[in-house]
């Protein structure tokens, strides 16, 4: 099994996602992720001491809240 594979059987069955885990799950980079914590954008996440750890139902609801039906609208 890849390891990519390996993270994504893992964020269907955790409901606390690490950083790789939640990214798998989006299909995005781990940096992207990162990137956006620190800006304040993408999804809710907790943090526990330095852990940071995604729940898998804000992750679906971010999905939902971030659909769109074209790229004009307004976010």
């Amino acid at each position: 099994m890849t390891k990519l594979a390996e993270l994504l059987e893992q964020a269907r069955t955790a409901k606390s996602l690490t950083t790789p885990q939640a990214a798998a799950y989006l299909s995005l980079s781990p940096n992207t992720l990162t990137r956006w914590r620190w800006s304040g954008d993408g999804p809710r996440f907790c943090k526990y001491g330095r852990a940071v750890r995604y729940n898998r139902d804000d992750l679906d609801q971010w999905i939902r809240e971030s659909s769109r039906g074209s790229t004009s609208e307004v976010a």
